[in-house]
């Protein structure tokens, strides 16, 4: 089993991802710049969750798929 496939059976899905941000985040002094590889992780993660449960689905450490969408599409043009 991948990464992804663990990750997304947490209770929430991708919660490993949601906490590895925050602690980057307070290890950095709240500089999220610092941290794009967690969040590019996490963004990782909710994409598959919704890719397997729909985009009517819910999960707490997910943003909404229409948001997430705008997220990564922002970041591959390198907007933060």
């Amino acid at each position: 089993m991948g990464e992804i496939e663990k990750d997304l059976k947490q209770d929430p899905p991708c919660h490993s991802r949601a906490c590895a941000i925050q602690n980057c985040i307070q290890k950095n002094n709240f500089d999220e710049g610092k941290c794009r590889k967690e969040v590019d992780a996490l963004y990782e993660c909710c994409n598959a969750f919704y890719k397997e449960r729909g985009d009517d689905a819910r999960c707490v450490t997910c943003p909404k798929p229409d948001l997430l969408r705008i997220k990564v599409k922002q970041r591959a043009q390198g907007i933060s």
